[in-house]
């Protein structure tokens, strides 16, 4: 068992019960997946790139990514149908806890002038965070890569309203910036 996931269930479970008043211990919100994803535009012209955000990704996740493809063709962006423009993968039971620990308490901190990230959740307790470089993962160095890429993480909860999703997350330790930074 991960740590985090060990502390969900020791400390933050009971916690959320307490706090919302739940009746039944199934009714408290927790994680269902972590997806992680990476838009490779440039992959229109090289496809190198491609192989290299799947490295990263695979680097990062421990898991190997899913190529995504373009459902519709847009001219002004030289886009067709079904190119490759992306990569994605879904984390789920340990490598989720392990990727959320990793991601809260060494990657974050590890970004230059880091004071949080915003507390916005998407009105049905999911949580979107969005990096601007993969080089924030202490598995990736400096000199394997060929270019900097953002990365979207999206971490899915069952929590029903924002508020009960920004509590689990802060539970488990996300830095979240404080109100008035």
């Amino acid at each position: 068992m991960q740590r985090l996931q060990k502390l969900y269930y020791e400390e933050t479970r009971p916690a959320l019960i307490e706090e919302f008043g739940y009746q039944n211990i199934m009714e408290a919100p927790r994680l269902q997946k972590i997806v992680v994803n990476v838009g490779v535009g440039e992959a229109l012209d090289d496809a190198k790139a491609l192989d290299h955000a799947v490295q990263d990704v695979a680097t990062i996740t421990g898991q190997h990514p899913v190529i995504t493809r373009a459902r519709k063709s847009i001219a002004s962006f030289k886009l067709r149908e079904g190119r490759a423009i992306g990569v994605k993968v879904t984390l789920r039971g340990e490598r989720m806890w392990a990727f959320l620990d990793r991601l809260c308490n060494v990657a974050l901190p590890r970004q230059r002038d880091f004071r949080g990230v915003s507390d916005t959740l998407d009105g049905h307790g999911n949580f979107t965070l969005g990096l601007r470089e993969q080089l924030m993962f202490p598995e990736i160095s400096y000199d394997s890569i060929d270019k900097v890429r953002g990365m979207e993480i999206c971490i899915v909860t069952t929590a029903n309203t924002d508020e009960e999703g920004r509590r689990l997350l802060e539970l488990l330790g996300m830095p979240f910036r404080r109100r008035g930074q």
